[in-house]
């Protein structure tokens, strides 16, 4: 009965998903800088930051944060000081001994690693109004609450897989020995990455003004 509206819920996420954001450069840059397990752990984090929207999108809590300006502006605020946290301690890398397997694992524990992606992703506020979109347009008000809670735990496992396979890809030994001659100047060029893209965020607001 419900196959068709959860047939749209997939493809609406899976073209989410697959777009760059700060999940992608979180997801790629712990892959590369510190290896396949802290790359998977990140991207652990990220698929269970998605059940956090998926919850206040069931409570409808969703719908009041789109309502509050305040309320939304703090929480883009927020994402984008942790995304120029990040970015900035990236920036700071200094050149390090390649010849180990494994590059600097000691600089991030897989709970670290999980954080930085259940955080970036949780409190990222193009998520927010993703879900408020899904479950407020795609999926029906008319569809039990357990068929959408459902919907919630795939689109949290898609997310969490899609992101296993990026941390796969990018943590390979030969992807990842070919970034990892650019050292240090590949963490700073993620860091710079992750700067603009907290700044956009931050600024985003009077960035629409002046348009």
């Amino acid at each position: 009965m419900y196959l068709n509206e959860f047939l749209m819920v997939a493809l609406v996420h899976l073209l989410a998903v697959m777009s760059p954001g700060p999940d992608f450069a979180v997801v790629i840059r712990n892959s590369v800088s510190a290896g396949r397990q802290a790359g998977l752990w990140t991207a652990f984090g990220v698929g269970c930051g998605i059940l956090i929207h998926v919850g206040y999108s069931l409570l409808g809590i969703g719908f009041i944060v789109s309502q509050s300006v305040w309320l939304f502006n703090l929480l883009k605020w927020m994402a984008a000081a942790y995304l120029i946290f990040l970015g900035l301690r990236a920036l700071q890398s200094k050149p390090r001994d390649l010849s180990g397997p494994e590059l600097g694992p000691a600089q991030l524990t897989s709970r670290r690693a999980f954080l930085h992606g259940f955080i970036t992703n949780g409190l990222n506020p193009k998520a927010t109004l993703f879900f408020l979109s899904l479950f407020t347009v795609v999926i029906s008000p008319q569809t039990p609450l357990t068929i959408q809670a459902g919907y919630g735990g795939y689109l949290a496992f898609a997310t969490g897989i899609w992101f296993v396979l990026v941390a796969l890809l990018f943590s390979h030994s030969t992807i990842r020995s070919t970034f990892a001659r650019m050292g240090h100047w590949f963490d700073r060029l993620m860091g710079g990455v992750l700067v603009g893209l907290g700044g956009h965020l931050a600024l985003s607001e009077w960035l629409k003004r002046g348009a």
